[in-house]
């Protein structure tokens, strides 16, 4: 019996156009996908009424993004929906791939005893958004408006103009901010006339969620060249209740439209499970279909209309970033504009907005483009080489990472105008970087909790080493701060002092971070290090520069620290995208000419016996 999941249905509701007389609703947030019913929570949270338009009469059907990273695990907790979502997950920490039927990689994500919760989870997006519609559903703040869609906007300086059709004819309402976060094919962004700027790669996928009673492991698994698919690229995913999602790449000289009918699908998918040598019974329960894209806006925020998720940018889906970055949109826009809505902050804080989520958007793309141009390459060049390093990588397990899917992991902000810069040499988390949760245990009474809960959905101070009569000023500064950002919560956690909150007696924290004596982080609603101060009292700037949308210019700016391979693996990736290039560059009827010259010039600076060795690992 299949255990698919079926999402509800909405009867349409009835509304009022709101009157000219009226006040305009504090925000509209237009499309219930993950990333606006996160907007639509986090606002609610902090007491601002919420309008939600759905042109659907449920949430979305069928699996579609489906693997969650840890951090949007943590997003998803100080939303206020993370005990629900947690419940019904299925926990994965890595995965294998394989080179027709030989394994060439075994990858593990990072994951350590004081992480507070696993790297990835699998769920399907549509158990996803109907846990956050349920919340939604209930709160007194939210109104929920299913089966109405977008026909037309009018902004002016002050409010936007929205034309809805509904049911029950055309309607009219009229708000001071309008989140868009309806989807790839935005409408809010056909509407203002703008456009996404960027790349598509080559290469088509079929994507099908299949109901299989099978015994393989939660992993990610790959097949390049599946020998039940010749040519093909097959991935595999284990979701929760026996459901696995399959995609598999088509050839360039097959036609989608064929190869999108229902007995192809199954075809396909039966060659392979067949292959894996299965009697099991399965059944085909939904199915779709995709290209990659890298894709953005060049500006998050149109006057009053804030863009956010797949209406401001597209990211191709290896390394699993579309839903998690879309996670981060919502709470990092959440609290920046709750803060222009309540009078802590001028707008200029909604440029930091934009600032900081393109620039996420691109250290995306820089670690998805990669995964690409392995999952699909779409040019001579780089197929050339892909299939060479997975030939090699049978024999040559150093050429491995290069086929490492870079699982989507939080981003930063080093390039927001928010983050403080910091002294030349400070070490550890800077300023703009992610502060990973970790399991803690509190001095009081010993018992483990973990820092994001005890820092809740507001501002936390991690102070180490303070005295006491520092402690009692930043308390003091904290209840000032506090209120200049009403409703944001502002809390005090100490760390190696008298009074402390945490337990840290071996200085794990301490080190983890790169905290000196004395020294203060201010940690921002989304999770990202504000600043590091050592002193108190420059909490008042604090307030000063996130009520301007700003950030101090005092010191150097510490370079941004990026994470990148060692040494050799980084080399190795260098040759894979240089050669790639230079084929593709290369004149068809030279590629092996080119080939052979680079041999001869390299060979030349190795010993005779490394070249030997090269040659015969080359040679098939």
């Amino acid at each position: 019996m299949s255990t698919y999941f079926h999402p509800k249905k909405y009867a349409p509701e009835d509304f009022a156009s709101l009157s000219p007389s009226a006040d305009a609703l504090p925000v509209v947030i237009v499309g219930a996908g993950p990333v606006g019913m996160g907007v639509a929570m986090g606002l609610a949270q902090r007491g601002i009424p919420v309008t939600i338009l759905e042109a659907a009469d449920q949430v979305s059907f069928g699996s579609r993004a489906i693997c969650v990273s840890r951090h949007s695990l943590e997003v998803a907790e100080r939303l206020g929906f993370g005990a629900e979502l947690e419940d019904i997950v299925l926990p994965w920490v890595g995965g294998r791939s394989y080179y027709r039927d030989q394994e060439v990689l075994h990858f593990r994500m990072a994951s350590a005893d004081h992480d507070a919760r696993g790297p990835m989870v699998n769920v399907s997006q549509s158990e996803f958004e109907q846990i956050m519609t349920d919340k939604l559903l209930a709160h007194p703040l939210v109104n929920f408006h299913w089966s109405s869609s977008i026909a037309g906007i009018t902004a002016a300086d002050d409010e936007v103009t929205l034309t809805v059709d509904t049911a029950f004819g055309t309607r009219e309402l009229r708000a001071a901010w309008v989140v868009a976060a309806d989807g790839g094919r935005s409408k809010m962004r056909e509407l203002s006339g703008i456009r996404l700027q960027g790349n598509s790669y080559e290469g088509n996928y079929v994507i099908a969620d299949i109901h299989w009673e099978s015994e393989l492991p939660a992993e990610r698994l790959v097949w390049f060249d599946a020998p039940s698919n010749p040519g093909s690229t097959i991935i595999m995913h284990r979701q929760p209740r026996d459901i696995w999602r399959i995609d598999y790449q088509l050839d360039a000289s097959d036609d989608p439209k064929a190869e999108t009918q229902e007995d192809r699908i199954r075809d396909r998918i039966t060659r392979h499970l067949e292959w894996l040598q299965s009697d099991i019974p399965w059944t085909l329960e939904w199915f779709g279909f995709y290209r990659a894209h890298a894709l953005a806006l060049e500006d998050f925020t149109h006057g009053r209309v804030l863009f956010a998720g797949d209406a401001a940018h597209l990211v191709p889906i290896f390394g699993v970033r579309g839903l998690n970055s879309g996670m981060e949109d919502a709470e990092t826009l959440v609290w920046q504009l709750a803060s222009v809505i309540n009078g802590a902050s001028d707008t200029a804080i909604l440029d930091a907005y934009s600032t900081e989520r393109r620039s996420a958007w691109q250290q995306n793309v820089d670690n998805a483009g990669k995964s690409t141009l392995i999952m699909s390459p779409g040019s001579h060049g780089h197929r050339t080489t892909r299939d060479a390093v997975l030939e090699l990588a049978t024999t040559r397990s150093e050429f491995a990472h290069l086929i490492n899917p870079r699982q989507s992991s939080a981003t930063h902000a080093h390039l927001s105008p928010l983050t403080w810069p910091t002294a030349p040499g400070t070490e550890g988390v800077l300023p703009g970087d992610p502060l990973e949760d970790r399991i803690v245990e509190v001095s009081a009474d010993g018992s483990a909790t973990s820092l994001n809960r005890l820092r809740g959905t507001g501002f936390g101070l991690l102070a180490f080493g303070l005295s006491a009569e520092l402690v009692s000023e930043l308390d003091t500064q904290a209840d000032a701060l506090a209120r200049a950002l009403a409703p944001e919560t502002v809390r005090v956690i100490t760390v190696g002092c008298a009074d402390a909150t945490i337990d840290d007696a071996r200085g794990d924290l301490a080190s983890a971070v790169g905290a000196r004596v004395g020294e203060i982080f201010v940690i921002r609603p989304d999770g990202l290090v504000l600043c590091r101060i050592n002193d108190p009292a420059q909490l008042s700037d604090v307030t000063k520069h996130l009520s301007a949308g700003t950030a101090p210019t005092h010191f150097d700016a510490a370079v941004s620290v990026i994470a990148a391979g060692n040494g050799d693996e980084a080399r190795r990736e260098h040759v894979w995208l240089a050669l790639s290039n230079a084929l593709d560059q290369a004149d068809p009827a030279d590629r092996e000419g080119l080939l052979v010259r680079l041999a001869l010039v390299l060979g030349s600076q190795a010993s005779t016996a490394d070249f030997d060795s090269a040659v015969g690992s080359a040679s098939r």
